[in-house]
């Protein structure tokens, strides 16, 4: 692959066709799997690629060879990444993701289909719900075959093995921490932060980052520079995507407007808003905040609440203060490459700018 390839559509050409050797493999089961090939093809498709993309230029980074395999490699991290999306819209009961319908809602439409046609079946939502922690599952094991079959050698799939592995379980653990999260009813800055950190940060900037370099034989110091630019780099990120929860546009976020209020999400944009609003705000913020009914005029009355707390431009400071940070470690980072440095710099401004 020559070094200017256009990233997308190289990660695309990988899961493509890596997953046209999973629906030879799975017709041998039972054809019944098609679908959920179908169903995987259809997540795989569109997205920012960010992760991949960090993948490729943390390589770079570290003097990798854009001969080798990596955006085989890194493509990995979008098949996770689709993992990891399937099963917290089942958790967060999302109907869509990407303008379409989540996997689960997805499932379930095809099993009351099926219902209807013949009178017979399971309970449609049910089956959806399995089915796509199924999906989820599938996904997650195939992520880790495409790392380990991506052709680098025993070497640096090792290396690169130990950040993959940690990402994982990160990644995980920041979504329990999610769920304790908004069961706990309670808005807490810290353990947003936490969350923060590790189920957005780490997952989306700092590992794909560490992978890539590790791929391409980088040293401790490497690594350590690139967490010094990835951390908060993937803070602001994951603070933009809160923003965008609440007040984006659907054409662009792919998913109904307000939908993070519905569900209750207790981010660091929530946090400061409790912490903040005045007694009466509160109040009404607490009766509607996490209710799955509300309305636009509902929506409204809490954008207005977040806006007037001065959680929407806490947020937007904190959003420049790490992408800042961000860019000033990366001009202190050993990169003898100037187009991955370059490169890295442009993500920052494309993770980060996207518009409200």
């Amino acid at each position: 692959m020559h070094a200017d390839a256009d990233i997308p559509t190289e990660i695309q050409r990988a899961l493509t066709e890596f997953l046209d050797v999973q629906q030879t493999r799975l017709a041998e089961i039972g054809p019944e799997l098609t679908e959920v090939v179908q169903a995987a093809r259809d997540a795989t498709s569109g997205g920012k690629r960010l992760r991949p993309s960090f993948c490729y230029w943390g390589f770079r980074a570290a003097g990798g060879d854009p001969r080798e395999p990596i955006l085989t490699a890194a493509a990995s991290l979008e098949m996770l990444h689709v993992s990891a999306l399937v099963h917290d819209d089942v958790m967060d009961s999302s109907d869509v993701r990407r303008g379409a319908p989540a996997a689960h809602k997805r499932f379930e439409a095809l099993q009351r289909a099926r219902s209807e046609a013949s009178g017979l079946g399971a309970d449609p939502v049910g089956f959806g719900l399995g089915a796509a922690i199924l999906l989820g599952d599938l996904c997650l094991i195939w992520a880790d075959e495409m790392l380990h079959t991506s052709g680098f050698d025993a070497a640096a799939l090792a290396a690169a093995s130990k950040f993959f592995d940690a990402v994982r379980v990160e990644v995980t653990a920041g979504q329990y921490l999610d769920l304790v999260a908004q069961a706990s009813g309670e808005s807490d800055m810290d353990r947003a932060l936490r969350v923060l950190r590790f189920k957005a940060a780490t997952y989306t900037i700092e590992r794909p980052l560490h992978i890539g370099a590790a791929l391409g034989g980088g040293g401790q110091h490497l690594v350590d520079s690139l967490s010094a630019y990835g951390l908060p780099l993937g803070e602001a990120f994951q603070l933009r995507d809160d923003l965008l929860g609440v007040f984006g546009d659907p054409t662009v976020t792919g998913k109904p407007a307000g939908d993070d209020l519905r569900e209750g999400k207790r981010t660091v944009l929530i946090a400061y808003a409790v912490d903040h609003a005045s007694e009466v705000q509160l109040a009404e913020f607490d009766r509607l905040f996490g209710r799955p009914d509300l309305g636009d005029d509902e929506i409204q009355l809490l954008r207005e609440i977040l806006q007037d707390s001065r959680a929407v431009q806490a947020c937007e400071d904190l959003i420049t203060e790490r992408t800042e940070d961000a860019l000033d470690a990366l001009d202190r980072a050993p990169i003898e490459d100037e187009a991955a440095r370059k490169a890295l710099a442009d993500l920052a401004v494309a993770a980060t700018s996207r518009k409200l």
